[in-house]
């Protein structure tokens, strides 16, 4: 072993290497889903309160996070997308993350709980496990059905930040959560398919690997085409509204558009041109989910001057 790999296997974790256990990226997401999911339900919440409760959701996003990292420590150590994370780098142990995810569980279900209502931290909590343990642990290395069904995970937390609001669960905090779950299969496929060999080396069976890029570009069109009417019929529920029909009407006309040029290419092509249509597709979806639950933020800042909504 060199002077420098001995030296990354030994050195301590940072307050950096801790933050990135958490995986900011998709906290990011959970946080603003959750935020607008609260906003947008009928019932007020005190700001500290909606503050403190948005940020105990995003501590157990984070720590499913963690826990997520320290499971899949061995197949990151194979990806070269996930290689330079903390632990395969050696910066923080598995225990030490292992540890760090189940003490934020606790204290993120524990203090939504007193902060806002019980209903939604056994929520925040079933979501922690879900993530934790029946995507991570269970579908991940035992199905291409992984990125479907553990999909649900990403999906919880509009609900969550409705729960916060209103105490339990409705029509419209279902709509959100479905927008999210028919969302994430074509957004990860897409991922997977420029990502080339790296599920195949680290033994993850998805769907690319085990069915082939073909048809994971026919899952793509399939579920992009299922998409549309999750987000149309979001918009025209009580929390929707003009703006965010004429978000779903361009954002999805886009999104369909973007999946049938996937699903024309063949391997030969899109490995000629770096997978150009695949990454413009991925980096799309992105802005899709935003752009979506940015719309019902301008729906809900609207309705007090009797111009949002329905």
């Amino acid at each position: 072993m060199s002077d420098l790999s001995a030296y990354e296997q030994t050195q301590d974790g940072g307050f950096g290497d801790y933050v990135q256990l958490l995986k900011p990226r998709v906290m990011s997401l959970v946080v603003f889903t959750a935020m607008v999911g609260l906003i947008v339900a009928p019932v007020s919440v005190h700001p500290f309160v909606a503050f403190t409760a948005i940020l105990f959701i995003a501590l157990g996003g984070g720590a499913s996070g963690a826990l997520n990292m320290w499971y899949d420590a061995d197949i990151d150590r194979v990806m070269r997308r996930t290689r330079g994370r903390p632990i395969p780098a050696g910066r923080v142990s598995e225990g030490e993350a292992l540890g760090f995810g189940l003490a934020l569980s606790a204290i993120s279900v524990v203090m939504l709980g007193l902060a806002a209502n019980w209903f939604a931290a056994l929520f925040l909590a079933f979501t922690i496990f879900f993530y934790a343990v029946v995507y991570t642990m269970w579908l991940k290395r035992s199905t291409p059905q992984n990125i479907v069904i553990g999909g649900a995970a990403g999906a919880f937390p509009p609900m969550i930040g409705w729960a916060v609001a209103t105490g339990g669960v409705s029509v419209e905090s279902v709509l959100m959560f479905l927008l999210v779950f028919m969302w994430t299969p074509p957004h990860f496929w897409a991922l997977a398919l420029f990502m080339k060999d790296d599920y195949s080396n680290a033994g993850v069976p998805m769907l690319t690997v085990t069915h082939g890029r073909r048809v994971t570009r026919r899952h793509i069109f399939v579920y992009t085409l299922l998409l549309a009417p999750c987000a149309l019929a979001l918009a025209l529920s009580p929390i929707g509204g003009p703006v965010t029909l004429a978000a779903a009407l361009v954002l999805n006309a886009l999104f369909i558009r973007g999946a049938y040029l996937i699903l024309r290419r063949d391997e030969d092509r899109a490995e000629a041109d770096r997978y150009k249509a695949e990454r413009a597709f991925f980096k799309l979806s992105l802005a899709y989910l935003f752009l979506h639950f940015g719309a019902l933020l301008v729906e809900a800042s609207l309705r007090p001057f009797g111009l949002g909504g329905w």
